[in-house]
């Protein structure tokens, strides 16, 4: 007689779990069938939210929302209550969600909003702001289980310093959210919860791996969460939902007290993860960025760089800025190179000088991060698969084996080449011509537009600015539109790698239907030098200022 592997059990329990902290009123009577893609309408079509609550969660940002608790035209509860049914609604229709903490939330928000009356003054500038948290943040009470079933039913036994940080300024927790198995995924799928699906069209990747995190705020579950990147983690799930988000530098926001499936200290040789915002609005990242700055993280874990938010820098009065097109390993396929011109054409249109940057070293950044990746050759990740049978998800088995850990003069060697690739690449920061500093780049998120379901195509523009430990946010700019279809490569133009033939299969309408794209969002990328995460904030709502006309010419700023 044969047994099942301990995972099984252990998967199905936690999805029972989950189900069971749903209250049934907040139950869709039915599901869409797969043939309907797009379900960010069915909230507002279910009849579970009234109207004040789909007002909340629809017409609010997270600097509004805290305004108008502050003002006290909403209650932290009614807010908390809103997006708890919108986040419930979201798992349906996404399974965005793993740990689900509702009726703490609500006790929570209760609390806040007495707080408020006795006393006339609110907890923090979160006070009754709801925010979602991807799986890897420890919540005491709770698993953090990133996915893996070895790791699941061992609740936390306290806060990482990142959560106590923003419960302090009054944040309402409520739920965790999905994240790829071995968190080495850019499609969120693990065998302990399933895949995530991206709410825009349930077709295409909702990207990994905070891609939980996306999908739930794309479907305005959620106003801000926080994710982690390490290669891209942060700002692929924003491009694929269509929002915003910042991968600051590691040593900004505090990461201890975090899971990630690793060796305690293995990040102080390798490449280290950032925490940082996804929202939908350049306002609320810069929230976020505040509320951790002064709460003076670098005092309660050493990792944190000292700097409060005025300290971390600006954009000149006369903003310059500059324009990689390309990083010569995957060449833009027509829609991305088209979107980040237009996005140029808007600036210099708008009076903001923006140059062309020529990076040769860009070119050798992804493979040296590579390099960085599975240093211990993947084994105590995947022992920690093998304590419960759990097998690799089919995207990953092809991809994931053991090796052996990286030797101390190879280790040594990769870090050197990588100050040496830090030292060249701060040439990027001056224009050659003027010696003017330059305030940001703008580049592609990815070569390609968001893609079907795990068929993400490298991260060389990602996870390059991970190795170099530059600050970097996605920034949303338009959707998808049928003339962007009609775009073809240039007739005679070959691959220029294996990478860059996989990326022309994304636009060859042999081997995909172009109409997948139609209905997701084209971004671009913001980059500024390290530790200048109000830098790189400034830039990005420059930038997001001009495209969405809310400047016609520049002044000073």
């Amino acid at each position: 007689m044969t047994t099942d592997p301990p995972w099984k059990a252990i998967a199905q329990r936690k999805q029972s779990e989950r189900l069971s902290r749903i209250p049934k009123e907040w139950l869709l009577p039915s599901l869409p069938p797969a043939s309907v893609h797009d379900v960010r309408s069915i909230p507002r079509r279910s009849g579970i939210l009234t109207a004040q609550e789909l007002a909340i969660t629809e017409d609010y940002d997270a600097t509004s929302l805290a305004s108008a608790i502050r003002a006290r035209s909403l209650t932290a509860e009614a807010v908390a209550r809103a997006f708890c049914k919108r986040a419930a609604i979201a798992q349906q229709l996404c399974n965005c969600l793993t740990e689900i903490f509702f009726t703490e939330a609500l006790a929570h928000a209760r609390e806040l909003d007495r707080e408020y009356a006795q006393t006339g003054r609110t907890r923090g500038p979160l006070h009754g702001v709801p925010v979602s948290l991807k799986d890897t943040f420890r919540v005491k009470g709770y698993d953090a289980s990133i996915g893996i079933a070895s790791l699941a039913e061992q609740p936390a036994r306290e806060n990482a310093l990142l959560v106590d940080i923003l419960l302090r300024a009054g944040a309402v927790l409520y739920c965790k959210t999905g994240v790829p198995q071995t968190l080495m995924a850019l499609d969120s799928q693990s065998n302990l919860f399933g895949r995530v699906l991206n709410p825009r069209d349930r077709r295409v990747t909702a990207g990994g791996s905070s891609g939980g995190e996306g999908a739930l705020i794309a479907m305005r579950g959620s106003v801000l969460g926080v994710g982690t990147d390490v290669g891209g983690s942060i700002r692929i799930p924003a491009m694929c939902g269509g929002l915003y988000g910042i991968k600051p530098s590691a040593q900004r926001v505090p990461f201890v007290g975090q899971e990630s499936g690793t060796r305690e200290g293995g990040s102080k040789i390798g490449l280290p993860a950032s925490a940082g915002p996804i929202a939908t609005s350049v306002r609320d990242c810069e929230l976020f960025l505040q509320v951790v700055s002064s709460a003076r993280p670098w005092e309660q874990d050493p990792s944190v760089a000292y700097g409060f938010w005025e300290e971390q820098g600006g954009v000149q009065e006369k903003p310059l800025l500059g324009v990689i097109r390309r990083d010569g390993l995957i060449e833009p396929l027509p829609p991305v190179s088209k979107v980040l011109d237009e996005t140029v054409q808007a600036l210099r249109k708008a009076g903001v000088e923006v140059i062309e940057i020529d990076a040769p070293a860009f070119k050798r950044c992804q493979s040296l991060a590579n390099k960085f990746f599975g240093i211990d050759g993947n084994n105590f990740m995947l022992d920690l698969l093998e304590k419960t049978g759990e097998p690799l998800t089919d995207w990953l088995s092809t991809r994931l084996r053991r090796g052996p850990q990286i030797s101390l003069p190879s280790l040594i060697d990769i870090h050197a080449r990588k100050t040496e690739l830090e030292t060249e690449m701060l040439k990027i920061w001056k224009d050659p011509k003027t010696g003017r500093t330059i305030d940001a780049i703008l580049c592609p998120v990815a070569p390609h537009p968001v893609p079907p379901i795990d068929r993400w195509n490298g991260v060389s523009y990602t996870s390059s600015f991970v190795l170099l430990d530059y600050p970097a946010g996605t920034l949303p700019v338009r959707d998808v539109t049928a003339a962007d279809l009609l775009a073809e490569l240039p007739p005679d133009s070959k691959p220029l790698n294996s990478w860059d033939k996989v990326n022309r299969g994304l636009w060859d309408p042999n081997t995909i239907d172009r109409d997948l794209y139609r209905n997701t969002k084209l971004s671009v990328q913001v980059v500024a030098p390290k530790l200048q995460e109000r830098r790189l904030v400034r830039a990005m709502q420059l930038v997001d200022d001009v495209l969405r006309g809310r400047v016609s010419r520049i002044a000073k700023l």
